[in-house]
């Protein structure tokens, strides 16, 4: 079966799997995203273990039924094999197989049974999956998902099972990034609102964050932390860590939606940073960031950081809050005011600006979505922001995009890159004239080909423009700037 064929069945599972909960009156329902998700998730993470215990006892992979061979094997002898998976292998016991549940499908309450069998795989497998939130509760893998039908449970469960036993993943594991990232968007393209929660991620396009991670990391790098204050799903993030290697970065993260932490674990695990669960951080980054130095007395550094934050946010509840001593270094250019009107267009990503150039290491590099009235703005946080940049060095350059190149929103965007250890060149890009127009729904999109992509990068990597170009008060695009 080739890549292609098996995306195609891949996406024919997810639609079966929704055409199920619309059968159960749960189409289009605020629960269905859990529904759907945690059961892809139950599947893979079942492949999975399939795919690494054949792997270290290639005699399995002979045997009739895996599962049955497995489950005539004593309780040392099941541990010991266990002990050998790899630690982005969830550990199941024979009870917890979805062919076990199959073979139990006809049990009554069969319902109980499926969901206490993900309760109990998320019990055992905490430690490495749980995501946190910033007072320390856990959020694990798995919480009961037929508590959402309203009647018929068991049928349902019974529907859901069927739907999955016909589908492997076992053959696709050796496939990267590109792939997984397409059924990621696939899986969550009907769920990735704007009423996921207040930072619900505007999906940011892949082109853009290919842009953003190959002209954040023009060489090889290891051993390297990775960050995004405002993380969404993590899209960012795994372009990042693809664009580094996913073997040689350590990824951190914190946002405030639930749903969008719940969805970046589950991006996580298909793109084989398992390791990066415990760092998945549920808060408020603003208000209370979570990840600190080890002895707690400041905010933590890192090499890479990567951020899409929210624009504008009703941040009134928690203005006068970060409005400290405390908060003073974090916060160098200010806070913005709360509009007398229109609380909810606030301009709370020049706080998350702020954030992640206190949060460089002094030789890291950030790449952040900004609307592109910050780099004409003639006055306020946003000039200061911009003379701190100018005046230590640390404005590594801008691109900008093309307009309506987010289908959910028309505001204009750029690309800032920062660089703490630039002492030399700066690049700026317009980008804005590249990509076509097309319709998406009722909105108007701009797409950008793979070569549009490729220009793109590579004048961010190899052109390049005098510092002093910028204009002194540091209005950082010029008449100077590079025209693609």
């Amino acid at each position: 079966m080739t890549s292609q064929e098996f995306k195609a069945n891949a996406i024919a599972l997810i639609d079966g799997l929704k055409g199920v909960c619309a059968s159960y009156g749960l189409g289009n329902d605020g629960n269905e995203f859990k529904i759907i998700t945690q059961v892809f998730l139950y599947k893979f993470l079942n492949d999975k273990f399939a795919h690494e215990i054949k792997r270290i006892e290639p005699a399995l992979a002979k045997a009739d039924s895996w599962e049955a061979a497995l489950r005539k094997k004593s309780k040392a002898d099941y541990e010991m094999l266990l002990m050998q998976l790899g630690a982005s292998t969830a550990r199941l016991k024979p009870s917890h197989f979805l062919g076990t549940l199959f073979a139990r499908q006809n049990d009554d309450n069969f319902a109980a049974l499926f969901d206490s069998t993900l309760l109990d795989i998320a019990k055992l497998n905490s430690d490495i999956f749980s995501v946190k939130t910033n007072d320390g509760k856990s959020i694990v893998l798995f919480d009961a998902v037929t508590k959402y039908v309203d009647t018929n449970s068991d049928d349902f469960a019974r529907a859901i099972i069927n739907k999955l036993v016909h589908f492997s993943f076992e053959h696709i594991f050796a496939e990267k990034f590109d792939f997984f990232s397409t059924l990621f968007e696939y899986l969550i393209k009907d769920y990735n609102k704007d009423g996921g929660g207040k930072y619900a991620e505007y999906y940011t396009p892949h082109a853009v964050a290919k842009i953003m991670a190959a002209c954040l990391v023009p060489k090889k790098v290891r051993n390297v932390t990775c960050n995004d204050p405002a993380a969404g799903t993590g899209t960012l993030l795994m372009n990042l860590a693809h664009a580094i290697g996913e073997d040689r970065c350590t990824i951190y993260t914190q946002d405030i939606s639930q749903k969008s932490s719940s969805l970046l674990r589950l991006n996580l695990i298909l793109n084989n940073l398992v390791h990066s669960i415990p760092n998945v951080i549920q808060g408020n980054t603003i208000l209370e960031p979570y990840h600190k130095e080890d002895k707690g007395t400041g905010l933590r550094k890192f090499k890479f950081i990567v951020s899409n934050p929210p624009f504008k946010l009703d941040f009134s509840d928690f203005r006068d809050q970060l409005d400290t001593p405390a908060n003073k270094k974090r916060f160098f250019a200010g806070i913005p005011k709360v509009p007398n009107k229109d609380k909810d267009k606030m301009a709370i990503y020049l706080l998350f600006i702020q954030h992640i150039i206190h949060s460089l290491e002094s030789d890291g590099r950030a790449a952040i979505v900004v609307p592109t009235g910050f780099i004409t703005a003639k006055s306020g946080i946003e000039k200061a922001i911009r003379q701190h940049l100018v005046q230590n060095k640390m404005l590594g350059g801008v691109i900008s995009m093309p307009s309506n190149i987010f289908a959910t929103t028309g505001t204009n965007v750029s690309i800032l890159f920062i660089d703490a250890a630039n002492k030399g060149d700066v690049v700026l890009i317009d980008a804005s004239g590249l990509g076509e127009k097309v319709k998406e729904g009722k909105n108007q999109k701009t797409l950008l080909s793979v070569e549009d992509e490729q220009l793109i990068i590579d004048s961010g990597c190899d052109s390049k423009l005098p510092t002093q170009q910028i204009a002194s008060e540091a209005s950082i695009v010029s008449s100077d700037r590079t025209n693609l």
